[in-house]
């Protein structure tokens, strides 16, 4: 005799919810949304020179890297199990036009090439790809006044973020991550990347990135504060979800493999939203603000730091990532073991 099914109408008494709470091993049994660390991807900052290990003052336990020190921090991440990393770089000069970036022997090429030597296909390298680090104004693009005011003009950038990125690819890139929320960035970089040879090379796009306030402890580490005005005329408004997905659709018709929402934890409905609608791969940037906020707060005993982080990012796994830049990607890798 077939068991009737159970009653979806069912009240108390009869249904008690409680009832898969009550062992842990249930609890898990029946968890909808688990975290790995191999859903993780740990941003460095690499900077020129030698022995360098510079903390990062509003960001507790990250640092300011040599190159010769972030392969032993990259070592010491993958012995824990974290195997995917995004680095950002802080070149020897700053000019009007980020020229560094686009250098053989820039400090993220240089990065890459000593990490592919040591490491070989053992790890993943995502490198951002914006002028924003490079430029002694700060901006993420060439500026013009041509619209009467100074600002970024897209077109002319465009061509310097395709550059960066065929350089990078050149010094052992896996994933070019295109940030400065240019229209039309991600198919000049494809059209780039493929006619250098690297059609194979995936785009993990910064689709949906907000001009937020949540970047301030990234700024410090990437040395790259606006130094006039602000971005808000090319990265979103945080009033807009429906752009959002006119931003991802365009990144997508031009050849995006991943999109991003960024930040995460202020824009869990973007990040659902997004994944509803287009069920590509999602990414999520659990950013510096983020991550700062929950270390000021445990640094009180106002929270318990472990439990309140790895609620966040399993929050944002929740909504739809498939991946999540965090800086707390070391710490989670040993809570998760």
């Amino acid at each position: 005799m077939t068991p009737a099914p159970p009653n979806p109408n069912a009240t108390f008494p009869t249904a008690r919810s409680r009832r898969l709470r009550h062992h842990p091993l249930m609890r898990e049994l029946v968890r909808e949304t688990s975290l790995s660390v191999s859903d993780l991807i740990y941003p460095f900052f690499v900077r020129p020179g030698k022995g360098i290990k510079k903390e990062i003052a509003s960001m507790p336990g990250n640092y300011q890297l040599s190159v010769d020190r972030l392969v032993d921090e990259v070592g010491s991440a993958a012995d824990l199990g974290v195997r995917s990393f995004i680095l950002f770089g802080i070149p020897t000069h700053k000019d009007a036009t980020g020229s560094a970036a686009l250098e053989d022997d820039g400090i993220i090429q240089q990065a890459l090439r000593a990490l592919r030597k040591t490491f070989a296909d053992n790890i993943l390298l995502l490198t951002d790809e914006c002028l924003c680090e490079y430029t002694d104004h700060g901006h993420c693009g060439v500026l013009s006044d041509s619209t009467g005011r100074l600002d970024v003009d897209n077109d002319k950038t465009l061509p310097l973020l395709a550059a960066q990125c065929v350089s990078h690819a050149r010094a052992g890139a896996d994933v070019v991550a295109p940030s400065g929320m240019m229209d039309g960035m991600v198919e000049s970089i494809r059209a780039s990347l493929d006619s250098a040879g690297f059609a194979h090379l995936p785009i993990m796009s910064y689709s949906a990135k907000y001009a937020s306030g949540f970047y301030g402890p990234f700024r410090d580490a990437a040395e790259s504060p606006p130094q006039f005005g602000d971005r808000s005329s090319y990265q979103m408004d945080p009033g807009n979800g429906n752009e959002a997905l006119r931003e991802v659709a365009q990144d997508l018709a031009e050849g995006a493999d991943v999109v991003m929402v960024k930040p995460a934890l202020a824009y869990l409905d973007i990040i659902r939203r997004v994944k509803d609608h287009f069920g590509v791969p999602v990414a999520a940037y659990n950013v510096s603000g983020e991550f700062a906020m929950v270390k000021a707060a445990a640094a009180k005993g106002w929270i318990d730091e472990r439990r309140v982080a790895l609620e966040i990012l399993t929050s944002i796994k929740r909504a739809g990532a498939d991946m999540i830049l965090t800086y707390f990607a070391r710490d989670a890798a040993l809570w998760l073991r």
